[in-house]
């Protein structure tokens, strides 16, 4: 009976092999050991991927620097000369409207004036000597112009104070040529007053037709009505009113 136990378990393990192997493996165990194997060779390409990127990843880092690279410092100016940058085109400008303001005020030097002679048969008269002295030194912003000597005799002339056209007067005239019996005059502070336009010179020629004498006063275009007003008033107050004298009318 005891030399029948060898044969006896031999053919046991040949019927259940697990059992030489310890505990018995559930059922579906080798299914699951399968699957796994698969999936494990399924990741690796992309585990493999992964690395490789974290590699490539790793490289580019370490090319690159820790940090940003700092920026240079700002060039520092001192206070004192921002300011002086910001204070010297305001004193440039001021200077320059100074030195306008100066040169408005300067007298300019103006240089004499040549006055040519007209034919003026009264200049010598009474009525020229009376008004010649009390004529005013300024007419608006005109002053009394220098006459270049000799000068024709009963003749002012007066100028702006940068020079320009000047106002003549020329008193003791004979009478003018235009002025007829049909000829518009103009009363201006109690003158009667023949005006004879010069469009090309830009200027206009006031006869005073109404006194013993005639004054004419030649006055530039833009000079205003104080002129012919000042003229007018003296005129008034130093020469007495006569009647006119017109020529005929042309034929």
């Amino acid at each position: 009976m005891a030399a029948d136990s060898p044969d006896r378990d031999s053919a046991e393990r040949d019927e259940h092999p697990e059992a030489a192997t310890g505990s018995p493996k559930p059922e579906g165990t080798k299914d699951a050991d399968s699957a796994d194997a698969v999936a494990s060779a399924a990741a690796a390409p992309d585990d493999a991927a992964a690395a490789g990127r974290s590699d490539v990843e790793d490289a580019a880092a370490a090319d690159e620097p820790d940090g940003p690279p700092a920026s240079a410092p700002p060039h520092q100016y001192s206070p004192a000369l921002i300011a002086t940058a910001v204070a010297l085109p305001v004193v440039l400008v001021v200077a320059v409207l100074v030195a306008a303001v100066l040169a408005r005020r300067a007298p300019v030097e103006r240089e004499p004036l040549v006055l040519g002679p007209v034919p003026a048969p009264a200049a010598e008269g009474p009525a020229c000597a009376a008004l010649l002295p009390a004529l005013p030194a300024n007419l608006g912003e005109f002053t009394k112009s220098t006459l270049v000597e000799p000068a024709p005799p009963a003749t002012r002339a007066w100028q702006r104070p940068d020079g320009g056209t000047a106002i003549v007067l020329r008193c003791g005239l004979d009478r003018p040529l235009e002025f007829n019996r049909a000829s518009p005059l103009q009363i201006v502070n109690g003158v009667q007053w023949f005006e004879v336009r010069d469009q090309a010179a830009g200027a206009s020629t006031w006869f005073a037709v109404d006194r013993g004498a005639y004054v004419a006063l030649t006055v530039p275009d833009g000079s205003g009505p104080t002129p012919l007003q000042e003229v007018s008033d003296t005129i008034t107050a130093q020469l007495p009113a006569q009647p006119i004298d017109p020529g005929p009318l042309p034929n």
